[in-house]
């Protein structure tokens, strides 16, 4: 059974199957630090699960907003002539918490927050925390790990 683990302190999500791991990625992590709070900014720690997974079919560099491609596709230009943007791009993985009253329901729920694993602009650094919660990764990276898990998929998010 495959599992996403993601540490906030190494700035890395691996993809394991057992005892096996099978794939490490460098990722960013909320400059926030890890939290569960709504409107915290921060990265929600504890066991979750891929909710949904959109954007399958959209091409790299894709642009989501409200977790709805555009039809544009990331550029400097584009970055230029909105410069406040939180680019989400490429593919989104929703996860959702599974501990009440920690990530799940009331002022703490994940899914809520709108917490995902998505594509960031290959400008963005890896292996920084600077997200604005969500979990970060390379565009190629994130097609590769998108191929490889589905909807349910275990994610446990430790500091």
């Amino acid at each position: 059974m495959l599992c996403i683990r993601v540490s906030i302190a190494r700035q890395t999500l691996e993809l394991s199957s057992g005892n096996r791991l099978l794939q490490s990625y460098s990722i960013s992590t909320s400059l926030n630090g890890p939290g569960e709070q709504k409107n915290s900014g921060c990265t929600p720690r504890g066991r979750h699960y891929i909710r949904a997974m959109i954007g399958s079919d959209a091409p790299e560099n894709a642009v989501f907003i409200g977790r709805r491609q555009t039809g544009e596709i990331y550029s400097q230009e584009l970055a230029a002539a909105y410069p406040n943007r939180d680019w989400i791009l490429t593919r989104i993985m929703w996860l959702s918490g599974l501990e009440v009253g920690h990530n799940r329901l009331g002022q703490v729920d994940t899914m809520q927050r709108y917490v995902y694993i998505h594509g960031t602009p290959d400008t963005e650094p890896m292996g920084v925390a600077k997200s604005h919660g969500c979990i970060r990764m390379r565009n190629s990276d994130l097609i590769e790990l998108f191929s490889k898990v589905s909807a349910g998929t275990s994610v446990l998010i430790e500091e």
